[in-house]
């Protein structure tokens, strides 16, 4: 296990969490310092820094308490909470054991990281200086083959005419000779930069990287194993002075030797690991050849359409961007189309399982009102029944909408996880869109995905862009012969159809069923000849005639 191996292309993220285990000790050294001004305070006092230091909850803060530093520093401020009435002597020990120990310990650290990360920006640098030269001589060399060309063009010319002095055919000949030395001299020197080049890149991706990184490792486990051991001598000033508390120092000692700095490094690999491959060698690119040459697919610059050079990597995904190329930053999109595959993975996941307890949270309050709403109509004295429904039905529409945001997710979690195909007329019709609804056919380097919310995304490949058109709603129906009713329906709730493709209804409204059930939960209903769409099934009560074409009979 090494970051220098698994996280080569995380220099940014690497940056950014040293810089937060320092701020993290830095926290730990505050907490000490305040610790010891409260110290002879009363105890209400000491009891509010430990609540002050509590993780809040659904917050970034929360997700860092995943290390095992982070879990031991938590048990640290719990077991505080009990520190009551304590004195000077506790003040002074941690004053001089720990805060002053760790504010040294804090400078050196800060300047070991400061010189590991420049010597990793000192070899992008150097990689990418190396990767401009190439690409100098590589254009320098095809130039000068066209020159070479022209001029021996020209020397064919003049000695084909007899009009032409001798003495001009030989000074074309000339500069003809040293246009065609000039290229050879570029195609060697190309070739030699190359060479160069692809050296550099191994040594870059495969020594370099790994060798700072692995130093970046260390120091880092250094400073949990140096925080683990401050927590340790916590506990051991508190020890001296109060042997009463001995078994809440017992369990601060035991949570500091909970930490394990491998295990931590492994979390920060499974936070930042992309599970992309550092880019191969590139091929030489002969301009003497007399055929038309196109840009091959692991060149680093893409032809000159747009006029802007960019990175890419014999056909890769869009992410494998090389670490000093800066990527671009927006929205994040609601599916998380913007994370590597197994990061996207684990965020789909995670909001699959909010709304299964927001879900389940808003059945047991339907089951509350429903148990409440059975003891009102046994106990009238007790309270009204019908003043439950509006709660209950509010609820209903609360579960009805979680169910459907939660399918979305799960779609794009199936999709990602390869169990569903990248469309599906049933995610669709659950988001309220029209079966009919169809899109242009794309090319294969691109990948298009239909959120079960009707929008669509897409993924690009670096060499094509590739636009998924979708036909506009109202236009599927300009041609379409209304479908006839085959029954009436009664809405049982209210139901805002806010979504494309379906329609509001009132509680009580009585409208037209031109579409039974498919068996995805909706049904396709009619106000008028101009106001149809979706609604829940679940939200209607369905009256089928039995003389309608296609009509079901229900008992």
């Amino acid at each position: 296990m090494s970051w220098g191996t698994e996280l080569w292309d995380q220099f940014d993220n690497l940056e950014k969490h040293t810089q937060w285990g320092i701020d993290i000790l830095e926290k730990y050294i505050k907490f000490v310092k305040e610790r010891t001004e409260i110290e002879l305070s009363y105890a209400k006092q000491l009891r509010n820094l430990s609540k002050k230091y509590q993780p809040k909850k659904n917050s970034k803060e929360e997700e860092e308490y995943r290390y095992t530093a982070c879990k031991a520093f938590l048990s640290t401020l719990n077991e505080t909470n009990d520190y009551a009435g304590q004195h000077e002597v506790i003040s002074e020990n941690m004053t001089s054991q720990i805060t002053a120990e760790l504010a040294r310990y804090i400078q050196e650290l800060k300047q070991e990281r400061k010189s590991h990360f420049h010597e990793g920006r000192k070899a992008q640098q150097h990689i990418e200086t190396c990767w401009k030269q190439l690409e100098s001589s590589k254009r320098r060399f095809e130039r000068d083959c066209k020159e070479a060309d022209r001029a021996q063009q020209y020397f064919e010319k003049m000695d084909a005419d007899i009009n032409v002095t001798k003495a001009d055919v030989e000074k074309a000949r000339q500069q003809a000779q040293i246009r065609h030395q000039m290229a050879e001299d570029s195609k060697a020197d190309y070739s030699s930069i190359l060479q160069k080049f692809n050296h550099e890149q191994r040594e870059y991706y495969h020594s370099h990287i790994p060798s700072i990184f692995q130093k970046i490792q260390e120091m880092e486990e250094r400073r949990i194993v140096r925080i683990g051991e401050s927590m340790k001598t916590y506990a051991e000033v508190d020890r001296q002075v109060i042997p009463i508390i001995g078994k809440c120092l017992d369990g601060i000692v035991k949570a500091a030797e909970s930490i394990d700095q491998k295990n931590d490094s492994q979390l920060v690999i499974e936070a930042y690991k992309s599970g992309f491959e550092p880019p191969g060698d590139f091929e030489f690119e002969d301009y003497t050849q007399p055929m038309k040459r196109t840009v091959s697919d692991n060149s680093l610059s893409n032809s000159r359409g747009d006029g802007k050079a960019e990175l890419k990597f014999g056909g890769k995904s869009k992410g494998k961007l090389w670490p000093f190329i800066k990527k671009n930053k927006g929205a994040t999109p609601e599916d998380f189309s913007n994370l590597p595959p197994e990061q996207r993975r684990k965020k789909l996941q995670q909001k699959v399982d909010e709304l299964n307890k927001e879900i389940q949270k808003e059945m047991d309050q339907r089951d509350a009102i429903t148990k409440m709403k059975d003891v009102y109509l046994k106990n009238p004295q007790m309270g009204d029944p019908a003043s439950l429904d509006h709660k209950l039905t509010e609820v209903n529409q609360n579960i009805e909408k979680l169910r459907l945001e939660a399918q979305k997710f799960e779609a794009w979690l199936a999709e990602v996880e390869g169990r569903l195909p990248a469309r599906g007329d049933q995610a669709r019709r659950q988001s309220g869109m029209y079966d009919g609804q169809t899109a242009p056919a794309v090319n294969n380097c691109a990948q298009d995905r239909e959120s079960p919310d009707g929008s669509y995304t897409e993924e690009q490949s670096q060499e094509s862009e590739v636009k998924v058109l979708a036909t506009d709603f109202d236009d599927e129906f300009d041609d379409e012969e209304p479908l006839p009713a085959i029954g009436t329906c009664k809405a049982l709730y209210t139901f805002d159809g806010q979504n494309e493709g379906t329609i509001s209804v009132t509680e009580g409204e009585t409208l037209y069923v031109i579409e039974e059930d498919k068996g995805d939960g909706w049904t396709r209903i009619r106000r008028s000849e101009d106001e149809e769409g979706y609604v829940p099934t679940s939200y209607v009560e369905v009256y089928l005639d039995k003389n309608a074409k296609g009509a079901k009979t229900y008992i």
